[in-house]
């Protein structure tokens, strides 16, 4: 059976998958898949679920923020800011969920940080402006 390599990096992992038969993802153009034996490629993965078989038939799911995909001589690279890989797909999905959440309650609060800064600014300038300062 024809196979290929998979190797998953993100800044505090790797993971090394020999013997893997297909791959299926997405990027900004929809869903792919790749056997062994595909031509170079290179894109950018969208954020969400992807899942890759190894010989064995056993499938595994990915969750990650997005990442990059390169795939050359039988060696498929993904690289992102972290990932989680899981047989269970309702697993893998709660902890996308979750990560999702997570990741919005940060720019959530990063958000109100900004619009805070903001207004302090703003009022000091006000105040500036009235007591007949220098901007």
């Amino acid at each position: 059976m024809n196979t290929f390599t998979l190797h998953l990096q993100s800044s505090t992992q790797y993971t090394l998958v020999e013997h893997t038969t297909s791959f299926v993802g997405a990027d900004a153009s929809g869903s792919f898949g790749i056997l062994a034996g595909h031509t170079r490629m290179m894109t950018a993965l969208s954020y969400g679920l992807a899942r890759y078989q190894t010989q064995n038939g056993d499938w595994y799911y990915l969750a990650f923020p997005g990442g990059i995909l390169y795939f050359l001589s039988n060696q498929l690279y993904l690289n992102s800011r972290r990932f989680l890989c899981d047989t269970d797909y309702e697993r893998i999905s709660a902890g996308l969920m979750q990560q999702l959440l997570t990741e919005e309650q940060a720019l959530q609060t990063i958000k109100d940080s900004l619009n805070r800064l903001e207004q302090e600014m703003f009022r000091r300038l006000w105040e500036m402006k009235r007591s007949g300062g220098h901007l």
